[in-house]
């Protein structure tokens, strides 16, 4: 087991181990550069992990939320505009939305528990005043970028992706972030691929997008002292762009292949009527940031049976964006019923996923998972 007997959700402890002596050489670097903002290893960083996406602009931010905004803004989304996204995410997608000043539209998730673009079909078609859609590629899954592709053609609605917990996940072979005009990840220390601290980017294919989002995350100067628009104080740190990219990118490959066989032998080996894995969208090539299952019991209970057993587990979400305090009076519209996202919301456990699992703490997991309520 991991500390004090406990399967973990994450294990920074182990992450550090592995990246120790690489992380100190980036931030000995970094020191003896006598450059802390917005200077090369930022610059560097954007190239490899652009490069890495298949892209070719990259924008760092001080986090996922802001790259989120300035992703939107830079796609011409602002005050009154109507915004389809799902309820069932982190809070910052909506938040975002909120921030520029426009409406998030919230429609039901399929039974993955990603965004039901049957029903983004038909809500764009029967409103027009729908201007973007922020689509999430939840759990580590990939949405059909085929598909957000030609919904983006065909109706000229701005998409925005929201891969914060899918970098390096392909729909079919197409990389996600590729169907919109701005695509957004964090660097939020669980995710994939995570910094030491909060960070984020932007990416995309369009240099004006990417002129303005470097503009935008330094207080709108396109100069020094030269302020041609309200912008805000996000810029990714140089010590966090260079952790990123000497110790964690070169990492991803490995700890994205371990994620994978993790969830192989997960769904090999669960056997159990009352924990059901969620279904992987077809077609995905999943990098599984997060294993979901529904139990078809009492949560709480096999919550406090794994805690028993010594396994940390988690839930995602357990409540949908659309029903937060926060949305009152924001002029939030739901579009669809959300049936399917509040089952999720209600029924959904995040079992351990992270590249230092042992096999014995994986077979831990597996073999409570199936002795639940036998």
């Amino acid at each position: 087991m991991s500390i004090n007997g406990t399967v973990l959700a994450n294990d920074f402890r182990a992450q550090w181990r592995a990246i120790r002596e690489d992380a100190l050489a980036a931030v000995t670097r970094v020191g003896e550069s006598g450059w802390l903002v917005l200077g090369s290893e930022v610059a560097t960083f954007e190239a490899e992990v652009a490069a890495f996406h298949g892209l070719p602009y990259c924008v760092g931010t001080a986090n996922g939320l802001d790259a989120l905004e300035i992703a939107l803004r830079c796609t011409g989304v602002g005050p009154g505009d109507v915004v389809l996204t799902t309820p069932l995410t982190a809070f910052a997608t909506t938040l975002a939305i909120l921030r520029v000043g426009a409406r998030p539209a919230f429609v039901d998730v399929d039974p993955s528990g990603l965004l039901d673009l049957d029903l983004v079909e038909k809500a764009i078609g029967e409103r027009s005043d729908v201007r973007a859609l922020v689509p999430v590629h939840l759990y580590g899954h990939a949405m059909d970028v085929a598909r957000l592709t030609s919904l983006a053609t065909r109706t000229g609605v701005r998409i925005i992706e929201d891969c914060a917990q899918a970098i390096g996940a392909r729909h079919d072979g197409q990389p996600v972030g590729r169907a919109s005009a701005a695509a957004i990840t964090s660097f939020y220390p669980t995710k994939n691929l995570g910094a030491l601290g909060d960070a984020g980017a932007i990416f995309t294919s369009d240099p004006a997008i990417r002129t303005r989002a470097t503009i935008l995350r330094d207080y709108g100067q396109s100069a020094k002292y030269v302020h041609d628009e309200l912008g805000m104080n996000s810029r990714l740190d140089e010590l966090h762009a260079a952790v990123l990219r000497s110790a964690m990118l070169p990492r991803l490959a490995s700890f994205t292949t371990r994620r994978r066989e993790i969830a192989n032998a997960y769904l090999a080996g669960l056997n159990n009527d009352a924990i059901r894995p969620l279904p992987v969208p077809t077609g995905s090539e999943s990098v599984w940031h997060l294993f979901p299952v529904q139990i078809a019991t009492d949560r709480d209970r096999f919550l406090a049976y794994l805690k028993a057993a010594g396994i940390a587990a988690g839930v995602h979400y357990p409540v949908l964006t659309s029903a937060q305090r926060a949305l009152d009076g924001a002029g939030a519209l739901q579009l669809t019923p959300l049936s399917r996202a509040r089952d999720l919301a209600q029924t959904e456990v995040s079992l351990p996923i992270h590249p230092f699992l042992t096999r014995d703490e994986i077979d831990h997991v597996i073999e409570t998972c199936n002795g639940y309520l036998r």
